[in-house]
C-alpha cells in the first residue's frame, strides 16, 4: 500500500484499490473446492498469512445466496500471490482440499445487455421432402 501511495501521492481522491485494479498491479487467484461454509472473512484470514489480501470473494448463487464452492483472492504483489499458490494449493481449508491458481480473464462476458436473436437454430437441418401423396 505504501508503494501505491507513493505513486499516487497523498491525494485521497483516488482509492489505492481502484488504482491497483485498473492498472492490473494486483494479482487475482482462483480458489476452487471451497467448503460451502467458507465465508469471505475466513478466506481472507487464511490467505492473509501469505501477503496483503486486497479482496476475498466467495461466489454465491443469486437466488439461494449459498456458496458455489469457489472464490477469488486478490493480492497486492506477484510474489505474495505465488507464495499463496505454493503454500495453499491442494491443502485443507475448512475441511476441504482447495485448489489455487491464477484467475483467468473472463472473455465470454460482454459489457452490454444481451441481444435477443430469436429461437435457436437446428444444428442438423434435414431437407423436407414432399411426400408423393401431396401431388
Amino acid at each position: 500500500m505504501a508503494a501505491i501511495r507513493r505513486i499516487v501521492g497523498y491525494n485521497n481522491s483516488v482509492s489505492p484499490f481502484l488504482l491497483t485494479f485498473r492498472r492490473a498491479i494486483s494479482f487475482k487467484l482462483f480458489i476452487g473446492g471451497l467448503s460451502f461454509h467458507t465465508t469471505e472473512k475466513t478466506l481472507s484470514e487464511a490467505f492473509s498469512n501469505y501477503g496483503q489480501v486486497i479482496e476475498a470473494k466467495v461466489v454465491t448463487d443469486r437466488v439461494s445466496e449459498k456458496s458455489k464452492g469457489y472464490g477469488f483472492v486478490t493480492f497486492a504483489s506477484q510474489d505474495e500471490a505465488e507464495n499463496a499458490i505454493a503454500e495453499m494449493n491442494e491443502k485443507a481449508l475448512n475441511g476441504r482440499v482447495v485448489f489455487v491458481d491464477y484467475a483467468k480473464p473472463d472473455t465470454k462476458r460482454s459489457m452490454g445487455m444481451p441481444i435477443a436473436r430469436g429461437p435457436p437454430e437446428v444444428l442438423n437441418k434435414q431437407e423436407i421432402v414432399d411426400s408423393p401423396h401431396d401431388t
